[in-house]
């Protein structure tokens, strides 16, 4: 689980196919002021650039080292990885440990979609950004609500629905610490939805008979009673239901 805080950027040493998917290097820097970076350990997960990779490979050194990751074609699809060249920039944040600060939102590193930006305005001393994306993204948006741009958690300003946009605004801040201060107009960026609203949004959905559900949904769509209140376990027990 991520919140969203991007640590650092790093830069990518390689990308290599490997027949439908990628090989995938970064450099990580330990230079001050930097947070702290700690050893990374075989297996652990690490967010690239939003999406959720698992450290395969890795050299810890003194002053960062480098870390290597398998990228299947599932996450080639969804994400911006495809694209990614030696000497580019990817943001980086270690997965939240007990006890450490929650500074974002709940991010899960399961990356929902590609957006394009259409539109970076300056005011101020902010940048305000408009991200074009899938319909099926747009959706599950909300003003003022959490999305994941990149990796970084941001709050949405505007959600244009029949246009097909949504924007944000980023702090200096952000700009100099995150790769949306390299992004340009046409760029492509990752794209994760609030995870508590995309499922709050999926059993709306099947309540009112959107989506098509099977028998292993039965039990979850029984909870709610008709007209959206939900309905406790207790009252199955209470009536002897459970199990029969």
């Amino acid at each position: 689980m991520f919140t969203g805080i991007v640590e650092r950027t790093a830069v990518v040493a390689s990308a290599e196919e490997t027949g439908g998917g990628l090989a995938l290097g970064v450099k990580v820097s330990a230079e001050a002021p930097l947070p702290q970076w700690r050893p990374v350990e075989l297996g652990e997960s690490i967010s690239v650039s939003g999406a959720c990779l698992t450290a395969v490979e890795f050299d810890n050194t003194p002053d960062g080292g480098s870390v290597s990751f398998e990228v299947v074609p599932e996450s080639l699809e969804k994400t911006t990885m495809g694209g990614l060249r030696a000497g580019d920039l990817v943001n980086i944040e270690r997965s939240l440990r007990v006890g450490e600060s929650f500074g974002g939102h709940y991010v899960t590193g399961h990356v929902d979609g590609i957006g394009e930006i259409v539109k970076i305005e300056r005011q101020g001393d902010q940048s305000l950004f408009r991200v074009s994306t899938a319909p099926g993204l747009i959706e599950q948006m909300l003003d003022k609500g959490s999305v994941s741009v990149d990796g970084v958690s941001l709050t949405i300003v505007e959600v244009a629905r029949g246009e097909g946009w949504f924007s944000f605004a980023t702090i200096p801040h952000t700009m100099e610490c995150t790769i949306l201060g390299r992004a340009s107009e046409g760029g492509e960026v990752n794209i994760e939805t609030d995870a508590f609203g995309k499922w709050a949004l999926h059993g709306l959905q099947r309540l009112r008979g959107d989506v098509v559900s099977d028998e292993r949904d039965e039990p979850l769509i029984g909870m709610f009673e008709e007209g959206g209140s939900m309905k406790s376990p207790r009252d199955d027990l209470a009536s002897g239901s459970v199990g029969e």
